[in-house]
């Protein structure tokens, strides 16, 4: 087994290093790696081995796991360039953009009150997924000139909308179950 540690996700999946991600060659990337590196091969392998391959593997399901999801791999960009992000102290500070999350928010609250709940769910998922992508356009366009302060503004806004987003999903999950 011949793991380098060192190399970041992209590397380790044999992609560019960029927002824009060709899936399927992760998908392909991941697939290969799994099968190389699962622990079941190295059964009968001494204790380094098995324990390089149980490591192996977990880091390969870490670096798919970032690399999949569009806010994780633009923060994990980020920190490529040496951008330092605090979870406790990071946030968004934009006030018209605080006070549209908390529109937005109230309106997801407001939802399973609508005549139509689930539709109101569904054009307030649209609405959220319209407002994600355009930032996500805006990251890769910050990121391309290296402006780095205002791409992790714009990753920090991102995180509001995954979860308005896992948000609406769960009001819609457990109205489906109501209604059954």
């Amino acid at each position: 087994m011949n793991l380098d540690f060192s190399q970041n996700h992209f590397e380790l999946m044999g992609l560019p290093v960029s927002f824009a991600l060709d899936r399927a060659a992760l998908e392909d990337a991941y697939r290969r790696l799994q099968g190389q590196l699962h622990p079941d091969r190295f059964a009968q392998s001494g204790d380094q081995e098995r324990r390089l391959a149980v490591q192996g593997a977990a880091w390969v399901n870490e670096a798919y796991a970032t690399l999949k999801d569009d806010t994780r791999r633009a923060r994990y960009l980020l920190t490529l360039k040496g951008v330092e992000f605090n979870d406790e102290r990071d946030t968004a500070s934009d006030p018209a953009f605080l006070m549209e999350q908390m529109e937005l928010r109230e309106a997801l609250e407001e939802a399973p009150e609508a005549a139509d709940p689930l539709g109101r769910l569904d054009a307030l998922s649209g609405d959220i997924a319209a407002r994600r992508s355009a930032l996500s356009a805006q990251f890769a366009e910050a990121l391309d000139a290296d402006r780095v302060d205002e791409a992790k503004t714009l990753v920090l806004k991102m995180r509001f909308y995954d979860k308005l987003r896992d948000e609406a999903r769960r009001t819609a999950e457990r109205l489906e179950d109501e209604l059954l």
